[in-house]
């Protein structure tokens, strides 16, 4: 259990400098520190904790009505239950907690099984409170259909959602201030939705199962995009997607500095690799391709493009599966000069289209620094031998 007296006391010297042993006649600095000091300290402490401050003194007693920051997790349930001995009665609590609350609230954050009534009054209040940053993490089997309110909160700035239903209103004409959306489990149409969020800054989709479509074209309206993390099973079913799509996509986002593509199990349509996208993207520090098949002609000459089109990437990170049982031609590739630092590739099996990858990323990146490379669990320890020795006949990686 923290000390929360010990806690603020230490706070109070190092912000103060004042000695650490104070004399019963000096100044009380704890019960006369600047609201905005309280409210600082109180939200970096569990909620619970914040509340538990009333005791500390008698001007402290109702400091914690400043918290601008909630977070309701799994920590907070857990300690509720621990004293309540039940938390199907939370929402009368939050809501109690809220009504005492008198400044601005920024940040909320709760993880629960969401309802109707109590979201939408606390979307609400929410709402008249300057709210800039919401996470609603709905753990039900069904998604949790947002309220109508949802939609007229135009001061949102950040937005994390899980197992939720975006049904905007006709009326919704989008979230002006949005940097940041992050969708998990989300199933609806998502194309409309974020391309009525133009200062979008980063745009991340998780669980492509249940992820809404969207095309590549929408996303190319974010000119704002500096972190895009999404799937190809995201994409719209109408559409076949080739490497050159995705390279037409980087280009249309020149803010872009982190990709994370995930194929998942996704064989990019052929012939693509062949129209060579002159474009550079220099601002693309980081990348991160996740599922793909390397055995796959198409894929393998994707992520090898990718690579030599990106001359400042300073992060790679590979996770690759193997689907195809057929040896696949190596593509050629032209051994250009890339700024990588860091590589690590997962799930390698030693095929001679990883080896030809691994030679490559040797011969074009003087400045790497660290390469990780994480076979299969599954291969044989014969496998593993022989994909060592593959790998200590590359050059550098002997020296």
């Amino acid at each position: 259990m923290i000390n929360i007296f010990l806690l603020l006391r230490v706070i109070m010297e190092v912000t103060y400098k004042a000695p650490k042993l104070i004399a019963p006649e000096e100044e009380d600095f704890i019960t006369t520190m600047p609201d905005d000091v309280v409210t600082n300290i109180l939200d970096r402490l569990p909620i619970q904790d914040a509340v538990g401050t009333s005791i500390l003194a008698r001007n402290w007693r109702f400091k914690w009505n400043m918290l601008s920051q909630l977070v309701f997790d799994d920590d907070f349930f857990h300690y509720l239950s621990y004293k309540a001995g039940d938390t199907n009665n939370y929402g009368c609590i939050i809501s109690r907690l809220l009504f005492h609350l008198n400044g601005a609230i920024t940040r909320f954050v709760l993880r629960r099984k969401l309802d109707d009534e109590n979201v939408s009054h606390w979307i609400l209040f929410l709402s008249r409170k300057g709210i800039k940053d919401l996470t609603l993490a709905h753990d039900g089997i069904t998604p949790f259909k947002l309220p109508t309110r949802f939609f007229s909160c135009l001061e949102f700035k950040h937005l994390k959602l899980y197992n939720c239903c975006l049904s905007p209103p006709p009326t919704f004409l989008g979230f002006p201030n949005l940097l940041s959306l992050q969708l998990f489990r989300e199933n609806s149409e998502l194309g409309e939705f974020i391309i009525r969020c133009p200062l979008l800054e980063i745009l991340i989709l998780y669980d492509s199962d249940k992820v809404g479509k969207v095309k590549l074209d929408e996303i190319a309206q974010l000119k704002n995009l500096k972190i895009l993390s999404f799937s190809l099973s995201h994409l719209n079913t109408t559409m076949t997607v080739s490497s050159y799509n995705i390279f037409e996509l980087l280009d249309s986002l020149p803010k872009l500095q982190v990709l994370h593509l995930n194929f998942k199990d996704y064989k990019l349509t052929k012939g693509g690799a062949k129209k060579r996208f002159p474009a550079a993207f220099p601002s693309l520090k980081a990348l991160k391709l996740y599922r793909i098949d390397l055995c796959n002609g198409e894929n393998l000459s994707c992520a090898f493009e990718l690579i030599k089109s990106c001359p400042n990437l300073q992060t790679l990170e590979i996770l690759a599966i193997q689907q195809e049982a057929d040896p696949i031609p190596i593509p050629e590739v032209e051994y250009n000069i890339t700024g990588l630092k860091s590589v690590e590739l997962i799930n390698l099996k030693g095929s001679e289209n990883e080896v030809h990858l691994i030679k490559y990323l040797f011969a074009c990146s003087p400045l790497l620094k660290m390469i990780v490379i994480r076979p299969r669990y599954s291969l044989a320890p014969g496998e593993q031998l022989m994909f060592a020795r593959k790998l200590l006949m590359l050059r550098r990686a002997s020296a």
